[in-house]
């Protein structure tokens, strides 16, 4: 196939583009500069920012691709309103841009942890939950609006993914939440995360390729507490044993259920953050 892959130099996107490659198909990386590394992954770089509307067309028309694949994200400054506006207008813009191009398939980044509050992971038919605080509710309301505008599509996979790990992410050492732990500001607490090793996450994304039309929660099989991973992660980055929090769990901190994905053929090279966490470099 011809792939058109938005966000094709971050950490995700290079694993896509280089797993894609590998797997035969043709990939056109949309960067906002010059990427000799996505042309030394065997890509066709195009140059356009996703929020050029015009520009981003003619990229889009010019690749002639077969699937549009949205892996777009904006948070190297950790700023959650930056991510908000890619998910809305980002997506918005590359959407149109695919469905005027007469583009039939759209592949897109979500996450897992915006569902409802509930007592057990969440499964892909657990509401997402609109109705939460202010703090959260922006983020919610920001993946609701990319998923539906994805949904225009004729056909569509959203691909929600747990937490990211592994290398070139915030839990590495020296990555953000390692100087959150050496600074002892990362708390265990009993609160739920579903994780995945980003190299699985691109294996998602290919795979995702040949999915049927639907939401797939793309997690590890073990939806962990903070009890449990904080102090395996600390361990792998070398920073003090954390400090334990009383506070009871928040109602949407539940993991997510990842057996959808296992049902598609979709096979985690890393099933636990237990091996996946010890493994950090």
């Amino acid at each position: 196939m011809r792939i058109f892959l938005a966000g094709a130099s971050g950490v995700i996107g290079r694993r896509v583009t280089e797993s894609l490659v590998a797997h035969g198909h043709q990939v056109v990386g949309l960067t906002r500069r010059p990427s000799p590394v996505l042309e030394k992954l065997g890509a066709q770089v195009a140059i356009a920012d996703v929020y050029d509307r015009a520009a981003l067309a003619d990229a889009v028309r010019a690749a002639e691709p077969d699937v549009v694949m949205h892996q777009l994200t904006d948070l190297s400054a950790g700023d959650r309103t930056a991510n908000a506006k890619i998910r809305e207008q980002g997506t918005r813009n590359l959407a149109d841009a695919a469905l005027d191009a007469g583009v039939q398939r759209i592949i897109a980044q979500s996450i897992c942890w915006v569902y409802e509050p509930g007592d057990k992971p969440a499964a892909e038919d657990v509401p997402l939950d609109l109705d939460s605080d202010a703090d959260r509710q922006n983020t919610v309301r920001a993946v609701a609006t990319l998923e539906t505008t994805v949904r225009e599509a004729p056909e569509w996979v959203v691909l929600r993914y747990g937490m990211f790990y592994g290398p070139d992410t915030w839990y590495t050492p020296g990555g953000f939440m390692a100087r959150l732990a050496h600074d002892g500001r990362l708390q265990a607490t009993a609160d739920v995360t579903s994780f995945v090793h980003v190299d699985d996450a691109a294996s998602a994304a290919v795979s995702a390729l040949h999915w049927p039309t639907g939401v797939v929660n793309v997690c590890d099989d073990e939806p962990a507490t903070g009890y449990d991973w904080t102090p395996v992660f600390c361990q792998a980055v070398g920073a003090p044993e954390p400090a334990r929090s009383d506070a009871p769990r928040t109602g949407w901190a539940r993991g997510a259920d990842n057996r959808r994905a296992r049902d598609l053929g979709w096979t985690p090279q890393w099933p636990s953050w237990r091996d996946g966490l010890s493994a950090t470099k």
